[in-house]
Order: structure tokens, then sequence, then C-alpha cells
């Protein structure tokens, strides 16, 4: 969302590199671009004059101690005022006051209020332990009800049962009764939004307000909408004072001046922000983690918050296990590839390394590793529990049935098996102690980059940035691989890698 505003500021941080000190003239020229940047972003205009006069005010004819570069400095600075602008801490939804904890989502029609209502219900409920209960109260749109039921269903979450004959501040009494019932401790409401502000809906938004007295109003927009989103929270808040916001598609490619300017000009903290249409894909807005992000300095806090939801410890040692005694197989890479999707793109991935963010853009077609993995995907589909299980056993006819159940050339049957193996050994060598030689090729085609410094992430291992899955094939960091290793001698892993199965196993298969 942030990548013109971070190459912007990237390119302007380079051109003060190697001067002594942040003198008026270099300072002026570095603020023009920073406030040209911020306004390509749609960032607002007051917000950018007061951000760059803060900035300037602190940078300055400030000397450079401690070996640190005018460039350094001015990151530096840069970083702490986004902070600020985007607002300081994290501020989450209360839940600790009385039960029922009442949720009201308001916002414009089209701007995810629905999809945000079972987001944030998962959410809290796997965060907090709550038991939610979903209410739709959008009439005028008959999907929106269908919809919240769908995703209730999908999540296993409770939805009262409304249509669109009924009044919406009768549905949202009636629910609330109804989920006090059921004993949740959760009540969400979806309500419904226009095209544009208009006087009957806020009036139907204060009275469903004032019948189930809600302890949060959370305005829904859509970062795509830019400056016209921090109007529409202006309006909203001014009729219904909202707690707070939910900004959605910042997976998108908007300029991000939405999220940039909404803490400033509103008031209103930002929550929660949408980063997808699956359930999952909702996450807690943190100011310094954004901010971050916007200076290309990654965000490896937030990617180990996603590889330890994926990947447990006792799984990494498992596989690391598997990995030393040579049983590592294509099933286990299935699985670990899987999760690795779940994780998000290899370009979002990079962006969350720090000091790789650049990378990201220079990789060329970010898609292709994606491709190749559902390709290896398929592939590993077409075979049988035994292939997948022993894929030295799969010969020339076994070959070509597997690549006309999966669609492509036998050759590329043929370059997994390839490089599945070379990975296998390669993998043994990290963990005995072996040969450092030259990082083969992943399956599927994709290329291992090294990648210093993920070694400590809880299920990532020390093997790269992603691709194909392999991050995940064991926490060798923790000593995983030396616990393994102290359990197996050197000559009974010999005899497990020479063991063949015999004639007669092989016709059973």
């Amino acid at each position: 969302m942030f990548d013109s505003l971070s190459d912007r500021l990237s390119s302007t941080f380079k051109k003060i590199r190697g001067q002594g000190h942040l003198s008026e003239k270099n300072m002026q020229e570095g603020l023009r671009e920073v406030r040209l940047a911020l306004l390509e972003a749609d960032v607002n205009f007051h917000v950018v004059k007061e951000f760059i006069n803060q900035v300037e005010e602190k940078a300055l004819g400030q000397n450079i101690i401690n070996s640190l570069s005018p460039e350094q400095v001015l990151i530096k600075i840069v970083n702490d005022e986004l902070v600020s602008l985007l607002g300081d801490e994290q501020v989450g939804v209360d839940v600790s006051g009385k039960k029922p904890v009442k949720i009201m989502l308001v916002g414009l029609q089209g701007s995810g209020k629905t999809t945000s209502c079972a987001k944030i219900a998962n959410y809290l409920r796997s965060t907090y332990k709550l038991k939610p209960y979903l209410v739709p109260a959008d009439v005028y749109r008959p999907a929106a009800i269908e919809q919240l039921k769908v995703l209730g269903k999908q999540l296993d979450i409770p939805v009262y049962d409304s249509n669109i004959n009924m009044n919406p501040v009768d549905i949202c009494t009636k629910a609330l009764k109804e989920a006090e019932l059921a004993g949740c401790d959760l009540v969400l409401f979806d309500t419904a939004g226009r095209l544009h502000i208009d006087e009957p809906l806020m009036q139907e938004l204060s009275a469903i307000k004032k019948a189930v007295q809600v302890e949060e109003i959370l305005f829904v927009a859509d970062a795509m909408t830019g400056q016209d989103a921090v109007k529409v929270v202006e309006s909203f808040n001014e009729k219904l004072t909202i707690s707070g916001v939910v900004l959605t598609k910042m997976d998108g490619d908007a300029r991000g001046g939405a999220a940039l300017s909404l803490r400033k000009v509103t008031g209103k903290s930002i929550k929660f922000v949408g980063l997808g249409e699956k359930v999952s894909d909702l996450e807690l807005f943190h100011p310094e983690r954004i901010a971050s992000r916007i200076l290309g300095m990654g965000d490896i806090v937030s990617l180990v918050e996603k590889a330890q939801l994926e990947f447990s410890e006792d799984e990494a040692k498992v596989l690391a296990d598997k990995m030393l005694r040579a049983e590592f197989d294509l099933e286990d890479f299935r699985s670990q590839m899987r999760k690795m999707k779940k994780l998000g793109s290899m370009k979002g991935l990079l962006k969350m390394i720090p000091g790789l963010g650049s990378m990201a853009g220079k990789l060329g077609d970010m898609e292709v590793p994606e491709k190749e993995m559902a390709r290896s995907e398929a592939i590993i589909n077409s075979m049988t529990v035994f292939e997948r299980q022993n894929p030295k056993q799969i010969n020339a006819s076994r070959k070509e049935r597997i690549a006309k159940g999966s669609g492509v050339a036998v050759a590329k049957v043929n370059q997994l098996l390839k490089q599945f193996e070379q990975m296998n050994t390669m993998m043994q060598g990290f963990m005995g102690g072996g040969k450092k030689g030259k990082m083969p090729q992943l399956p599927g085609g994709m290329k291992m980059p090294s990648l210093a410094g993920m070694g400590g992430m809880p299920g990532m291992g020390g093997f790269g940035g992603g691709m194909g899955g392999m991050d995940a094939m064991g926490d060798f960091s923790m000593g995983a691989g030396e616990g393994a290793k102290a359990k197996l001698s050197k000559k009974a892993l010999a005899e497990r890698k020479k063991k063949k199965l015999s004639k007669k196993q092989r016709k059973k298969h």
C-alpha cells in the first residue's frame, strides 16, 4: 500500500548520505522531497505541513554523534514523527467492561462492514476467548444478511435470523436478548450503509445506538478512498461519536493517505486493518510497525506473529528429526508449503524483513513463486501416498502417470524430484555439520535467497525468505537439529540411508 511513498522516501534519504551534518540547505532539499512524497500519497495538506515543520524543527542543525550519518538521523526523526502521526501506540477494543460487550459497525456501502464484522468476531474470540454473536441489521441490501449468515456458519459463530422485512432497531434489540440467552459475551451489529451520507441513515444508526447501548462504534473505511474517507469519518463522528476506525483493503494499491491522515484530522485511532478477503486477514493497527514499513525497515515482529500462528516449536523439532533421519518426504513438504502460503505473498513477506523491502520490487514478477508452488503442489497431489512417502521409488511409468494427472510435462516431475533430493541432502548437511555448498533451487524451480538474521523465528528456520515453504522446515537455531543428532549415531544414520524396500513391498504398492 505504501510502496510509492516508501520508494520516494528512500530516494530522498540517499541524497543526503555521506554529508557531515544536517545543514539548512540539505534539510530543505530533503524535506521538499518528503513533502511531495506525502502529498502524492494523498495525505491531508494541513497534516503534511505540520509534519514537515515538526521534522525540520527537530533536525535542523543537529550534530551527528555516535557514528550516525545525517541520513540515519533524519530517518530516526521522520520515523518518530510518523509514529506520532499514526497515533503513538496501538489502541485496541476494550472488552473488559460489562458483558456482553456490544460493538456496532458503521460506514458507507461497499466499505467492507459485513466481512469486517466476522473478522473482528473471529479475532476477539481467539484473542480474548469470548463467545461472539453476529447481528445482520442491514435490511436494505439482502445479500448482506445472507453473507453474514454464511460467514457465521464458516466460523461456527451464531447469527441472528433476521430478514429484510424487519425493522433494524427491532432486529438489534431482539438479537441482544437472544445473545444473552445463548450465553454470548460479545455482540457485533452489522448496520446498513449508503452510497453517501444522508439524514435517514444517521437517524437509524442513532436509534440503534440508543436502543442497545453499545460500548464501541467502529467506523469501517475503505483505504482506497483516500481523503474522502477522512471526510466521511468526520461526518459520522459528529453524529454518532465513533470510538475508532477499521481500515479495509490495506493490501491494495492505495497510496496510504487515509491511514496517515485519519488519526491527526479526526482524533480517532485506527484499531484494525483488513489485509485480504479471508476471515483471518485482520490485524491490529500498530503505528510503530506501519512507520517501519513505510521507511523500508521491515516489520519482523508482525512476521514472527504470523509464523507463530501457523508453526509450532514441537512441530519444528519433529520435522528436524525427520530430516536428520532422511525421512522428510513429499507429504511433509506439501504440508509446510500449504502453511507457508497462509503467511501471504512472497512480495509481502520480503517487505516485512528488515533490509529486504527494496528487494521485493527488484525480483521481477513476484507471482512466479506462487505459481511454481501451485504447480509443485499439483504434482505432489497427483502422487499416491506411497509415492509421496517414498519419492525414490517413483519410476518412469509412475512419472508419466503423475505428469498426466497434474497437467505438466514429465520433465517437470523429474525437476521436482531432483530438486527435492538436493534440498534433502543440503538440509542434512546443515543439520549434521556437512559441507556448505551452493544453495540448490527449491522444488518447482524457486531459488532460495540467504537471509541473515531469520534463524531465530519460531518455525521459520534459517533458510531464507519464504520461497516454497522451506522456512517452515524446522527451527534449527533453537537446537532442534542438535537434539535429534544426539539420539542417532553415524552408523545408524548410514544404515537408514542405505535401507531399501524389498521387491515384495514394491509389488504391494
